[in-house]
């Protein structure tokens, strides 16, 4: 029997993706080759866009019980504290601040929320290759078994077996040389609301806390001639770096890793009816925090217009959308976090000179803080100028055709008072003139009505403003040229 949407990958790409289409009523097959779901950290750290995606989608309740209240990143270079700089702060951007916690415990929470709608993980599903058939396309598992789908989408990371299978390209090249990580249980004198980084010349070394009150991440450049290392020689690798450094102790070790960073990023998102999401599309540096959030924004804005595709309302030209409006933004990501990587790590006594004098004394000015965590919070994205934005001309004040819109306080149409980001996703909303609300159900669906001022707003699953104006000709026009001819209903 077919499905609507096979989604390769249970990370929390693939699990965002998952959420929202259900929560659109679109069928789902979530397969994963892990035998069950990891509880190991891997990534830390959720920018507040990844805090708004899981707010719209329902699965935020429980996910700031589980993280650690990180306040401080010290930098020491060379036995000298150079930099403090705060973390978590207000964004002026008008979003949550950025949590501490796990990908484990974020992709806990989607797993919960999308047993709440209907679906599981169906794990040690190992997928082989996928082709293209009539209407549609073809999982081939490991055991045999095929999967059919009307779509399908590799969420499986950068080693992704379904882009390698449609023949996508993923061009890039290593920056920088192995990274060694483990998750370590250690007497460590170091205050727990707060990361530490050493660097001296070419070697780094940094410790993150942990829920568990002993437990801490450690990252560290590997040593040359360090190559595919066993478990052991993380573990003693790291330990004679953190008792240099720290004086702390390793008492043992929960978990490691060995990793290379690379900056790639696919030739497209899309090969028919097969498309690409987070690090099967794009895969950077671990600095600045923005893999993990970066994929769960490619799945939030995927979802919607996937949804309408196979719902009817849209015709499958609006699926080409989705890389013009995201491409860009893992392009920005890759540039941004190469570029510092590069800087921080020091391999040259250039980069030295430059990181010790210039770059992270900078860290300690207020102006500067406050950029960055503007920023990293990728709250600052917008599709202005793409295909369904507004472009870069326009006189008109304020918010814009593909621009974020805050949450904000509103009321029904019925004067009952609700946070906007409570009903979008998979929802559209109206926030304006009552009567245009219908005008956008009858291309849309679900468009919550909600009281505003002057001009209207139309705003997309997402967060971001699809139209703004005023009059049925004019809303209808937009929708119109956006979604192409309605092909069914479902």
């Amino acid at each position: 029997m077919r499905t609507d949407v096979v989604i390769v990958g249970a990370g929390p790409t693939g699990l965002t993706l998952a959420c929202a289409l259900r929560s659109a009523g679109i069928a789902v097959r979530v397969l994963d080759q892990a035998p069950q779901a990891t509880l190991t950290s891997r990534a830390l750290g959720l920018q507040p866009r990844g805090v708004e995606v899981l707010d719209r989608l329902g699965a935020l309740d429980t996910v700031h019980a589980r993280g650690l209240p990180i306040r401080r990143v010290t930098i020491t270079v060379e036995g000298r504290d150079l930099a403090s700089f705060p973390v978590g702060l207000s964004t002026r951007l008008g979003g949550p601040r950025a949590l501490m916690i796990s990908q484990a415990d974020i992709e806990s929470a989607l797993r919960g929320r999308l047993t709440t709608l209907g679906t599981a993980v169906e794990w040690g599903r190992r997928v082989r290759g996928v082709s293209p058939s009539p209407g549609g396309a073809t999982v081939h598992l490991e055991d045999g078994s095929d999967v059919d789908a009307s779509w399908v989408v590799g969420a499986d990371g950068a080693h992704s077996v379904i882009r390698t299978s449609v023949g996508v390209g993923f061009p890039g090249v290593p920056i920088i040389e192995r990274f060694l990580l483990a998750d370590v249980r250690a007497d460590l004198d170091l205050p727990r609301d707060g990361v530490q980084t050493w660097m001296r010349r070419n070697r780094m070394l940094a410790a993150f806390p942990l829920p568990g009150g002993d437990l801490w991440r450690l990252m560290a450049l590997a040593p040359d001639g360090l190559e595919n290392p066993a478990e052991h020689q993380i573990v003693e690798f790291l330990t004679g770096l953190l008792a240099d450094e720290s004086g702390g102790t390793v008492r043992s070790a929960e978990w490691t890793s060995a990793f290379r960073i690379h900056r790639r990023l696919a030739d497209t998102y899309r090969r028919g009816r097969v498309l690409l999401a987070g690090d099967a599309a794009h895969i950077h540096s671990p600095f600045g925090g923005q893999g993990m959030n970066t994929g769960m924004g490619d799945a939030e804005n995927l979802a919607f217009k996937l949804a309408l595709v196979i719902s009817g309302r849209a015709d499958d030209r609006l699926l080409e959308t989705y890389a013009a409006e995201r491409r860009p933004v893992a392009e920005d990501v890759l540039a941004s976090t190469s570029g510092m990587t590069r800087i921080m790590l020091g391999h040259s006594h250039l980069a030295r000179l430059l990181r010790d004098r210039i770059v992270v004394p900078l860290l300690n000015r207020p102006r500067v803080q406050q950029l960055l965590t503007d920023k990293s919070s990728q709250l600052q994205v917008s599709y202005r100028r793409g295909p369904l934005g507004s472009g870069r001309g326009g006189l008109r004040p304020g918010c814009r055709p593909g621009d974020r819109v805050r949450d904000r306080e509103c009321e029904t149409s019925d004067g009952n008072p609700v946070r906007l980001y409570q009903v979008l996703g998979p929802g559209w909303a109206i926030l304006g003139d009552g009567a245009l609300a219908d005008v956008a159900r009858a291309r849309l669906g679900d468009v919550a009505s909600l009281q505003g001022r002057k001009d209207t707003l139309l705003i997309r699953p997402d967060g971001h403003l699809a139209w703004r104006g005023t009059g049925r000709a004019a809303l209808e026009a937009w929708l119109d040229a956006a979604l192409g001819e309605q092909v069914r209903m479902r």
